[in-house]
């Protein structure tokens, strides 16, 4: 599972996410890619769930590039624990993503494969999300 080797503090606040991806929002890799439409904190357990269902769907065929990595930790407390007594401690870590950002990557394999690889990956993610195929640049 995707996690951090190590980070600079181990327990982080919530925050807000607001706004749209400006950053990773492109194709860079792959001819195909998968673009998240919501925001959402998706774990490392649902990036490897969507990650196998495509490597299984191509038979090792085409490769992948996984554009989200979880550096978030989010931590919980003990059900039946009283309020007080501080932070819980981290127990997974989430990649957040907002509108926009591209999470997968694909080439090696046809436009019907990766869509369908795709789309079973998509089934794996909390996020609302869009196929998309790179426009060839044609140099004049």
């Amino acid at each position: 599972m995707l996690m951090p080797k190590r980070t600079k503090y181990r327990k982080v606040r919530v925050g807000r996410m607001t706004g749209v991806a400006t950053r990773g929002n492109q194709i860079a890799f792959g001819s195909y890619a998968l673009q998240s439409q919501s925001m959402e904190r998706i774990t490392a357990r649902q990036i490897e769930a969507a990650r196998q269902a495509m490597t299984r769907y191509i038979k090792r065929g085409g490769k992948i590039w996984i554009r989200i990595f979880p550096h978030t930790p989010v931590s919980r407390k003990a059900v039946g624990t009283k309020m007080g007594s501080g932070k819980g401690n981290p127990e997974f870590y989430v990649a957040k993503v907002y509108p926009g950002t591209i999470m997968f990557e694909m080439q090696g394999v046809t436009e019907e494969i990766a869509r369908e690889a795709m789309r079973l990956a998509a089934h794996k993610l909390p996020v609302k999300t869009k196929f998309l195929v790179r426009e060839e640049v044609s140099s004049k």
